[in-house]
């Protein structure tokens, strides 16, 4: 399927490893340049060169925290008219509810919540003006489930997901097209942090872990960095003209609900 978006340009956040080069990779064989962004150099440096050779767009690399407001500047002066914005930060630690205090709260916010609003207050307003874009905001599945043990990603998600249900009805008429992309257990190094926790709070082995989640989801395994990515890209599309505000879970069938 010709997605429509060669020659576009996006920025994704994140995008040196895991679900971010997921989505890079899937713009990136589309055809769309790309401006990525991550914390380490040396990481961020290789994925570029990889994506560059394997599919022939340029791609620009600014290092930094996309949570820092001066780092998420420089991320924006790289393409101030970006066509497309996928945004993406590490979650918080897990913990229990009496864990977290007032600073815990506001780091979470910062990074899952104001950090993806602060880039869209930044592009929206040119896409708008251009007539097109594409934003998809890569949050969690506990949108729709809230995971016990991560009150502060629930907490930060669910307001960035509010903000997204009225502000993406008001750009659409615009042709700014703004969807959550949800992700459940996928087999990146987020993962492998929760395993290993659960592992040694628990005694028992990271594949016991591993396995004991692979067995809770219906497809029976974890998913890949590959398949979210084109899911992300169909998002950029121009064949996603049509969808507002949505939330789509790709959790391997794990939220079981008739609505």
């Amino acid at each position: 399927m010709d997605l429509g978006i060669s020659g576009r340009t996006a920025i994704v956040c994140a995008a040196s490893r895991g679900l971010g080069r997921g989505c890079a990779e899937a713009l990136a064989d589309a055809g769309v340049n790309l401006v990525i962004n991550a914390r380490s150099s040396d990481v961020l440096e290789e994925t570029a060169e990889e994506i560059r050779s394997s599919y022939g767009v340029e791609v620009t690399t600014v290092v930094g925290d996309i949570t820092a407001e001066a780092d998420r500047a420089r991320v924006i002066e790289a393409a101030p008219d970006a066509d497309i914005l996928v945004t993406n930060a590490g979650g918080p630690p897990p913990g229990l509810w009496s864990d977290w205090g007032r600073d815990d709260f506001i780091r979470a916010l910062d990074s899952n919540m104001l950090t993806p609003i602060a880039l869209m207050q930044a592009l929206l307003p040119g896409m708008c003006e251009r007539g097109w874009g594409r934003v998809v905001n890569i949050t969690s599945q506990s949108v729709k489930s809230p995971i016990p043990a991560l009150g502060l990603s629930n907490s930060a998600r669910a307001g960035l997901t509010g903000f997204v249900g009225g502000t993406s009805r008001q750009v659409a008429s615009k042709g700014v097209v703004i969807n959550n992309l949800l992700p459940g257990i996928h087999a990146t190094d987020r993962a492998n942090a929760l395993d290993g926790n659960a592992a040694k709070s628990e005694g028992l082995s990271v594949e016991q872990v591993r396995a004991r989640r692979a067995g809770s989801i219906p497809v029976g395994r974890y998913g890949t960095a590959k398949e979210f990515g084109a899911t992300c890209a169909f998002l950029c599309s121009i064949h996603a003209g049509y969808m507002i505000g949505q939330n789509i879970l790709l959790d391997g069938g794990t939220f079981n609900a008739t609505l």
